[in-house]
């Protein structure tokens, strides 16, 4: 188990060093463009997580929710990133 998960990233981490093709301008400003927007989405996140009043339990999955979006964003965002480098 423990190999597979340094097979895994090393894998991972050879994909994004290989990635090394320019971005274009749209391409540059569709990525910042994500990134401002899951850190607005992150800041709403928190500040929801903050005044939660429905418990604990129904706070805390509220919290984990938002974590799973938040991380599918970001894969999401970084992949079709490192797609439009590679395709440079």
């Amino acid at each position: 188990m423990k190999t597979l998960s340094i097979l895994a990233i090393t894998a991972i981490t050879t994909l994004f060093t290989n990635a090394y093709a320019l971005e274009t301008e749209n391409e540059k400003t569709e990525a910042t463009k994500n990134e401002l927007s899951r850190t607005t989405d992150k800041a709403i996140n928190r500040i929801k997580e903050a005044v939660c009043m429905e418990g604990d339990a129904e706070c805390l999955k509220q919290k984990a929710q938002h974590r799973i979006e938040e991380t599918t964003d970001v894969v999401k965002d970084k992949s079709s990133e490192i797609k439009n480098k590679v395709d440079e």
